[in-house]
C-alpha cells in the first residue's frame, strides 16, 4: 500500500483539527472589516470604520492599557515567586516534597470561578477592594502553579552541583541565586513570564469578579457583547488575538536568537 494512502487518515484528521481550531478566528478577523452594522454574511468590505470606532472608544483603550499593566506586573511577580519556590524545592529536598508540590499545583485543578469567588470573599475580609490590584493578585494565584511547574522541571542534579560549587567558592545565598542560578535558568524564566502574561492578558472570569470601575479588555468586550454583536466587537477581539500572537512571536524569536542550538 502506498505511503500516502497510509498517511491519509492522519492528514485528514490534522486538517479537520486545524479547521476546527482556526476557522472561528478567521471568521472573527474577516468580519471585523465588515462594511455594515452586523458581522454576518454576506461580507461587504473591506472597511476600517470599526477599527476607527474602536480606537476612538476611550474606555476600550483604557481597558487595553489596564490589561497590559496587569499582564506584565502579574507575570513578573508570578515568575519570581515560581522561581523562588522551585529553587527552594530543588535545593533543599524537604520532607513531604511530593505533598508540597501537590499543594503548589492544586490550583490548576480548581475552576477559575471557584478561585475568583474565594478571592473575592478573602480580599473583602482583609480590606482590599475590587480593583486592578485585586485582579493582579488573582492572576498571580492562577498562574503561579504553571510557572512553578515549568521552572521546577528544569532543575536537575547538574544545577544542584553548580549551586554547591558556587557556595564552595564563597558565594552567598543571594549571589548564588542571582548571579549563578538565575542566568542559567533564563530560558525557563522567560518562557514562564511570556506564558503567564499571555494567560493574564485574555483572562475574563477573575478579572470580571475582582474589578469594578477600572477593568481589563476582556471585561469590556463582554459588556459590548451584552449590547449585541457588532463588527466593533470583532475588531476588539481581533486586537486581543493579534496582541497575543505578536507576544508569542516575539517570545519565539527571542528564544531562538538567544537560546537556540549553537553550532
Amino acid at each position: 500500500m502506498p505511503a500516502w494512502i497510509k498517511n491519509a487518515p492522519a492528514a485528514a484528521y490534522l486538517i479537520a483539527a486545524l479547521v476546527f481550531i482556526y476557522l472561528p478566528v478567521v471568521v472573527l478577523v474577516v468580519f471585523s472589516f465588515q462594511d455594515g452594522l452586523l458581522p454576518v454574511p454576506p461580507f461587504n468590505g473591506p472597511s476600517l470604520q470599526w477599527y476607527e470606532k474602536m480606537f476612538a472608544n476611550e474606555r476600550l483603550m483604557d481597558s487595553l492599557l489596564n490589561s497590559v499593566v496587569v499582564a506584565i506586573s502579574s507575570a513578573l511577580v508570578t515568575t519570581v515567586l515560581g522561581f523562588l519556590a522551585a529553587y527552594g524545592m530543588a535545593r533543599r529536598k524537604p520532607r513531604f516534597a511530593g505533598s508540597i508540590r501537590f499543594v503548589l499545583m492544586a490550583p490548576l485543578t480548581v475552576s477559575y470561578l471557584i478561585i475568583g469567588i474565594g478571592l473575592l470573599i478573602t480580599l473583602n475580609i482583609v480590606g482590599i477592594p475590587k480593583s486592578l490590584f485585586a485582579v493582579g493578585i488573582g492572576h498571580v494565584v492562577i498562574n503561579l502553579p504553571l510557572c512553578f511547574a515549568i521552572i521546577y522541571s528544569q532543575f536537575g542534579d547538574h544545577l544542584r552541583n553548580i549551586d554547591w560549587a558556587a557556595r564552595d567558592l564563597g558565594a552567598g545565598d543571594f549571589h548564588t541565586l542571582t548571579r549563578v542560578i538565575a542566568p542559567i535558568m533564563k530560558p525557563s524564566l522567560f518562557a514562564s513570564f511570556c506564558l503567564s502574561a499571555t494567560l493574564s492578558w485574555d483572562e475574563f472570569i477573575i478579572a470580571f469578579l475582582l474589578s469594578r470601575f477600572e477593568v481589563t479588555m476582556p471585561v469590556i468586550i463582554f459588556e459590548m457583547l451584552r449590547a449585541g454583536l457588532t463588527p466593533e466587537v470583532n475588531a476588539a477581539g481581533t486586537m486581543v488575538f493579534a496582541i497575543s500572537m505578536v507576544t508569542v512571536g516575539i517570545a519565539a524569536v527571542v528564544m531562538v536568537l538567544n537560546y537556540g542550538v549553537k553550532k
